[in-house]
């Protein structure tokens, strides 16, 4: 036993190296583990105090579990053989391409993350980058939602900046789950969003096998009361108008529905700012008529550095007004009849006319709008103007600027003209040739406001409501 025993120093390494990581697979990984679960509990209990809907345990449930119970789902493992049929594969190679699927949209959601450093995190960017404005919000409404029906909060969609403005804004009623497209799906980012609980989705995706597995996801999340976001428009608006819903989001929790079983009650959400920050390429894609545009990195990097620079000089001031809206919520259980042909459809239109309700108007639309009618105007003229406008929203559930009309139109000109969208000679006031389809696109958000069969809709919900 005493007896020295020579061996090549590879295999001495190699001996020790298994001996670590066994110990610490067996004693130091589980040790660690725990430590961070207890920590994590003692944070997920101290924001449930505070939370108007807690976190669900559907939520908190490990990621590996979670893609277990996705992948054993009745319907998943009928879809696995059916594409292995249809693909002529084995199911084994069905089945692994089901797991790929389920690990790419399946999230791991962090407590703290969210809570500790995402939260605050939006808080600081939010209010850094704009003046925040809280639009239409009937509180007593919200506040009489069942607490145990699954909250879904259905948004137009103007800037990635959404996500912040919104998770920010409803960072006390709980922690809302969004559906991010392919966009996001990029190292590290990808991590980070599935550490705030978000879901990737394939836009473009027409694989059965894709979208039962995604489809199922949302189904069982929806079943267990996760507090969701969503952008039916399904992807940004590039005109700056809300464009037409698309159905496959809303189709797959429709269909799964049972009031029986939980109730499903979507809270409209609309969204405008002064101004968007991809507002030039939106405008681009839209000539191009390319959605998948994305900034050239050295764009990027060179619009980054100048806005830093601003603030170092103290020459930042804001990019305006942002400005969010809660709309009137829709009770799936009371809207869904069984005589209803198709459903979703009717319940997106509905959804879309709600969000159009409610969207607010803000300086540098309105300007922008009265802008491209009267090209020449004064400021004078101009403010008479936006009086007159804001004069026709007054009796209707539309958000609109409280401020003097003067100022108002000052503070929406000076951004216009910094920007060279809008020259100033004397006293007369020009649209730029490169201004045009800009002060189109903000003047677009909120067109719908002044047509008079909306104002007519409009009025007959307010009176309705």
């Amino acid at each position: 036993m005493t007896q020295t025993v020579s061996m090549p120093l590879w295999a001495f390494v190699l001996i020790i190296l298994f001996a670590g990581v066994t110990f610490a697979s067996h004693f130091l990984f589980p040790s660690v583990r725990w430590f961070f679960r207890k920590r994590a509990e003692r944070v997920i209990a101290r924001v449930n105090q505070r939370l108007q809907r807690p976190i669900e345990p559907f939520k908190l449930a490990r990621r590996y579990d979670m893609i277990q119970r996705l992948l054993y789902d009745p319907e998943v493992t009928q879809a696995i053989v059916e594409h292995s049929q249809t693909q002529k594969v084995p199911e084994n190679v069905a089945f692994e391409q089901a797991r790929r699927y389920a690990r790419e949209i399946v999230p791991s959601f962090s407590a703290t993350a969210y809570f500790s450093v995402g939260i605050r995190l939006a808080r600081w960017l939010s209010k850094s980058l704009y003046r925040i404005k809280l639009g239409t919000l009937d509180r007593k409404r919200l506040a009489e939602i069942d607490p145990n029906a699954t909250v879904i909060f259905v948004m137009n969609h103007r800037s990635n900046m959404d996500y912040v403005l919104v998770t920010y804004l409803a960072a006390n009623a709980g922690a809302l789950s969004y559906a991010v497209g392919e966009w996001a799906r990029v190292w590290p980012l990808s991590s980070v969003i599935r550490a705030m609980g978000a879901y990737f989705i394939r836009r473009r995706s027409r694989g059965a096998l894709y979208r039962k597995v995604l489809a199922r996801y949302v189904q069982m999340a929806t079943r267990g009361g996760v507090s969701q976001a969503v952008f039916p428009e399904g992807g940004l608006s590039l005109t700056g108008r809300t464009a037409p819903p698309k159905l496959g989001l809303l189709n797959y929790i429709i269909d799964d529905f049972d009031p029986e079983k939980r109730e499903v009650i979507f809270v409209p959400v609309a969204l405008n700012y002064d101004r968007v920050l991809e507002d030039t390429f939106l405008i681009a894609a839209d000539k191009n008529a390319n959605r998948r545009f994305r900034p050239p990195l050295w764009t990027v990097i060179r619009g980054v550095g100048g806005h830093l620079v601003q603030r170092l000089l103290r020459r930042f001031k804001g990019f305006g007004t942002a400005s969010v809206s809660f709309g009137e919520p829709l009770e799936l259980s009371a809207f869904v009849r069984p005589e209803t042909s198709d459903p979703t459809e009717a319940v997106a239109e509905e959804l879309m006319r709600r969000i159009n309700i409610v969207i607010p108007v803000l300086g540098v639309p309105l300007v922008s709008r009265h802008l491209l009618a009267n090209d020449g105007i004064d400021r004078a003229g101009l403010a008479q103007q936006v009086t007159a406008s804001v004069a026709t929203l007054a009796d209707r559930k539309v958000p609109f600027p409280r401020r003097d009309p003067e100022e108002v139109v000052n503070d929406a000109l000076d951004r216009l003209i910094a920007r060279g969208l809008v020259e100033e000679t004397g006293e007369v006031l020009t649209v730029t040739p490169s201004g045009r389809d800009v002060l189109v696109y903000y003047a677009n958000s909120i067109s719908h406001h002044f047509d008079a069969d909306a104002a007519k809709t409009d009025q007959n919900a307010a009176t309705a409501g």
